[in-house]
């Protein structure tokens, strides 16, 4: 976080004619945001990093976003457009998961110090509307929009194991041929069915449209996503936002579009195996919370808990072809190899993931009376093998990470910018052809 603002500040200081940096708001703790902003164009981009609190790659993708815009004039003048860079939507969750940042980059490390709040806690999300939004960032990131009524908006995820992909609120022609060559060129895999579009509609391998916000249940809201966020809160003012997807651990499965030998097979088995690790994690628990105590730290990890263990049971239904659901539950679309893979990795991950939330309540407190900190060891490293072992993750390096990130930014502006129409008579849209937009993008 220090390091993202002494950055941008220095950045500034080399370009204090087209670069300003500003506090934009503050968190919950008290700790600033920060908004980077390059150009004097008239259209503004705004592109948002460390929505969520795991994801820390948007942040150093933002000052190579900043970087390039400072050096290749066709990226601001040439656009009629300003860059404003939000270093990190949720400072406070990012500091947290700081214990893993500095390495080493193994599977067991990063679950053992991972942290996410709770959905009700995760500022993009709108559960309450945006006239409800309580939280300070959310605000914040709702007053940054309405101030500048973006033609063009990206939020910064990263994938901790799978592919990169890419979701909109509205539609870019021409988007998935150039994720594709970008994600060649740099050996990242894509994910072709990830679990958060199963019900998305399919614009391009790899790119998926959100559909339209609706009120959810809680547990809908963590399991679909397709609620009520700041994605699409300037949608009123004609934004396009694009969700860029980047992997930390690349699965090559993801992309394997090949029809499943045993699509039916495979589900029995991963809602039997959820159904398993859930009782697991459920009975951990249970050992655990009387010796927890009530302190802010311990229930900021325990929000999350109770959130992943609230929706597996409802997940591993949904999943299994032998259980009928009378909860409006959409039927499963087809699945080939990616699909399965991807539903298989997100199954893992939540167990993992509240693994790892348990052992940090332990080692927070501590003292462990239950006897739980082995049992949870023995859970993550199996967990973690079979991640690395049976589905091939491997690390990839943050610069390949970034640099993945930051071409796919680019591209979905400039096809952005070909959609809205410039405000400044007699400028000209970047990359006017095919073959000028791929120089400052490739």
């Amino acid at each position: 976080m220090d390091e993202l603002r002494v950055r941008a500040a220095a950045l500034v200081q080399r370009h204090p004619k087209d670069a300003r940096l500003r506090r934009v708001g503050t968190s919950r703790s008290g700790l600033p945001m920060w908004l980077l902003s390059v150009g004097h164009g008239s259209r503004q981009a705004l592109v948002v990093a460390g929505p969520h609190a795991n994801e820390p790659v948007g942040g150093a993708t933002a000052l190579r976003l900043a970087e390039r815009a400072l050096a290749d004039p066709r990226l601001c003048e040439g656009a009629d457009a300003t860059w404003n860079l939000l270093l990190c939507l949720d400072p406070d969750g990012a500091r947290r998961n700081e214990g893993w940042l500095s390495g080493p980059y193994t599977l067991g490390h990063y679950f053992r110090h991972f942290f996410r709040p709770g959905f009700r806690e995760q500022p993009e999300w709108l559960p309450d509307g945006a006239d409800g939004a309580a939280l300070p960032e959310t605000r914040a990131l709702l007053d940054l929009q309405d101030e500048l009524r973006p033609f063009f908006q990206c939020s910064l995820h990263g994938v901790d194991v799978g592919g990169g992909f890419v979701e909109l609120t509205r539609e870019l022609p021409g988007l998935a041929p150039r994720l594709a060559h970008t994600a060649a060129r740099l050996g990242i895999p894509l994910e072709l069915g990830p679990y958060d579009t199963l019900y998305w509609p399919t614009l391009g391998p790899a790119v998926y449209r959100i559909p339209p916000p609706r009120r959810a249940d809680l547990a809908a809201a963590i399991t679909e996503a397709a609620v009520e966020s700041t994605w699409f809160h300037p949608h009123p003012y004609g934004t396009v936002t694009a969700v860029v997807e980047a992997p930390m651990w690349g699965v090559r499965a993801v992309g394997d579009a090949s029809p499943s030998a045993d699509a039916d097979g495979a589900l029995r088995t991963v809602s039997r195996t959820l159904r398993r690790d859930t009782r697991l994690l459920q009975a951990l628990l249970t050992r655990i919370r009387p010796g927890l105590g009530t302190a802010a730290d311990t229930a900021s990890l325990l929000a999350p808990v109770d959130d992943y263990l609230l929706v597996c049971p409802g997940l591993a239904d949904s999943w299994d072809p032998d259980t009928e659901t009378d909860d409006g539950t959409h039927p499963l679309p087809p699945l080939d190899t990616a699909r399965l893979t991807a539903l298989r990795i997100s199954a893992r991950r939540i167990a993992l993931r509240t693994a790892g939330l348990l052992h940090q309540l332990v080692t927070h407190a501590g003292h462990d009376p239950s006897g739980a900190l082995p049992d949870l060891d023995r859970l993550i490293d199996a967990w973690c093998a079979d991640y690395h072992d049976g589905y091939q993750a491997r690390w990839i390096p943050v610069a390949r990470q970034v640099e993945y990130q930051a071409r796919v930014v680019l591209h979905a502006f400039e096809l952005a910018g070909r959609r809205a129409p410039l405000s400044r008579p007699g400028a000209s849209t970047v990359g006017t052809s095919p073959a000028k937009a791929e120089v400052p993008f490739e």
